[in-house]
């Protein structure tokens, strides 16, 4: 029992944050003050603290690689398979059905389900799912959807005399217009990687780690109250943000992230329960993360460019919910 207590303490946070909107005691935009502290701060923060704690080593970085990989495929398959739906729902179905919630949710439940050392090979995955999450998925996402990543979606995508969706931005036909467009597309994107802080401190992580630099236990203790309060104000900003599925439409995107999610961790556990060449425990952490919910960046981007996020903060809600059930299910039927 004891085991699952803090899991369904962030739960818990979730709904907390759910009833500050509903009972008014927030205003229904004020979720991106947390959401600016979470994404500037205390996420940094906890991936500093994690690197302080636990020194990993080079060789751990194929798990950066899978967690790469993970994080990456269910791109263009997504975009095949939603290739006769409108842009909005391709873009919310593309970036909410791949990576995973992995610093904010499963550091807190691999921690109360197997113990502080199971984080370090939750670590060396977060590095390469967190390369896509924090600015590569939504750079591939409205590259591939022909859409610039740096804008609201309805100043792109209107309606023809049919109603039918269409892009609005004109692609240009001379040569040095088109020159000026993919710098300006370019330029977007490394803009899209240089204001993520995440990023940004995550590639200064690997840096050190590869030159054999440790951080200084100190540095750690420094920005350990900051890290302290991730798991927190994520959930709570989680919360709310989020908000019931309000139609048929709303229920059934929420759907069809499920069913591709589900189908994606299955994958994903098998390959790295039986194809993975690490120890028993470190695969078992693996598969506990292949089940996390749906990642916290999701709801940044989703909010960024469709402008509400409430169907993804209820994805990541109910996910988490069936994540949690999932991960002590089989912490129980694999003992360490």
């Amino acid at each position: 029992m004891g085991a699952i207590v803090q899991p369904l303490a962030l739960l818990a946070i979730i709904v907390a944050g759910y009833g500050l909107k509903r009972s008014g005691m927030v205003k229904p935009t004020d979720y991106r003050v947390l959401q600016k502290i979470v994404f500037t701060f205390t996420l940094p923060g906890a991936i500093i603290y994690s690197f302080s704690q636990h020194k990993p080593e080079v060789s751990l970085l194929w798990i950066s690689l899978f967690g790469l990989c993970c994080a990456l495929l269910p791109l263009p398959i997504l975009f095949l398979a939603s290739k006769n739906q409108k842009i909005r729902d391709r873009f919310f179905l593309m970036l909410n059905a791949s990576g995973f919630n992995v610093g904010n949710f499963c550091f807190p439940v691999l921690q109360a389900l197997m113990g502080a050392g199971a984080v370090l090979p939750a670590v060396m995955f977060d590095i390469g799912n967190s390369f896509m999450l924090s600015a590569t998925t939504n750079a591939l996402t409205s590259t591939m959807l022909g859409i610039p990543p740096d804008k609201p979606l309805d100043q792109v995508v209107g309606q023809d005399e049919f109603g039918n969706e269409k892009l609005l931005v004109i692609k240009p036909t001379d040569k040095d217009a088109r020159r000026l467009a993919r710098h300006s597309k370019v330029k977007a994107i490394a803009k899209s990687y240089l204001s993520s802080v995440s990023f940004d401190v995550y590639v200064v992580m690997i840096v050190l780690m590869c030159v054999g630099i440790a951080i200084p236990t100190a540095v750690g203790n420094f920005v350990q109250p900051v890290a302290v309060a991730n798991s927190f104000c994520s959930m709570l900003m989680v919360g709310m943000l989020m908000d019931v599925p309000a139609s048929h439409k709303d229920t059934k995107q929420v759907g069809a992230v499920f069913v591709w999610r589900l189908a994606f961790s299955v994958l994903f556990c098998l390959v790295a329960w039986f194809l993975l060449p690490f120890d028993l425990e470190t695969r078992k952490v693996l598969v506990i993360v292949g089940l996390a919910p749906t990642p916290v960046f999701a709801t940044l981007f989703t909010d960024r460019v469709l402008g509400n996020a409430r169907l993804a903060g209820f994805c990541l809600a109910a996910t988490a919910v069936v994540s949690l059930a999932l991960m002590t299910i089989f912490n129980i039927i694999v003992p360490s």
